[in-house]
């Protein structure tokens, strides 16, 4: 599906909304956008904004993957995810595919608990089973344990494996040449709002870590 990492955030969010507050779902902007940004259940934590999670919608309801749901009289405008349609799963397999688009690469033993509230895994044989057949579908792979880590980790194939945008590789005189132009896909300017999300998350972070570094080297 070559999903950015933006439109697998919202389709990661959509799914788990209607599996596990079903009363709530469709979900309008607002909604969609606090379940994108929660600190809790997510990896990475991220803050997008309106504009970022409308670009992303709009984008999936061109492929197909998503669409309004808001029904005559609705106050606000309401959104689903079509992935049941583009890509027919069944309960267990949506469940382990949900948690990895929101908490990226998982082992067994996470996405058995992670999935608790989609779906109840017997035990940890029934959840390589359900990773098998996706494996075999070529939606989800194993990847390479981590240093000191027993068990193997495995994440979704959803999203593309996305490139740094090539104006942050051009020298500083290249990028002021050529500005924002050069993002003329809405694909593009996606990845343009994600990556400046992430440095200025770092950059709070690094001034958090200063701050305290101060703090604790005063006389």
């Amino acid at each position: 599906m070559d999903l950015s990492s933006t439109e697998t955030r919202v389709i990661g969010c959509l799914l788990e909304k209607q599996r596990t507050t079903p009363d709530a779902y469709p979900l309008s902007l607002n909604a969609l956008r606090l379940a994108c940004n929660q600190s809790t259940n997510r990896d990475p934590v991220v803050e997008y904004d309106d504009t970022v999670i409308r670009d992303a919608l709009h984008r999936l309801e061109r492929r197909g993957y998503a669409r309004l749901a808001s029904g005559a009289g609705s106050r606000a405008p309401k959104y689903r995810h079509l992935l049941a349609e583009a890509l027919p799963m069944s309960s267990d397999e949506q469940a382990v595919m949900c948690v990895l688009m929101l908490r990226g690469a998982q082992t067994p033993g996470e996405l058995k608990q992670r999935t608790e509230r989609m779906h109840t895994f017997a035990d940890l044989q029934a959840v390589h089973q359900t990773l098998e057949r996706l494996i075999e579908r070529e939606l989800v792979e194993r990847v390479e344990r981590r240093p000191g880590h027993k068990e193997e980790r495995y994440e979704q194939l959803l999203q593309a494996r996305e490139e740094e945008p090539s104006i942050v590789r051009q020298p500083l005189a290249a990028v002021v040449a050529t500005g924002v132009t050069a993002f003329t896909d809405d694909h593009d300017l996606g990845r343009l709002h994600e990556r400046v999300a992430r440095l200025e998350r770092e950059v709070a972070l690094l001034r958090e870590a200063i701050g305290q570094c101060v703090v604790e080297h005063a006389p």
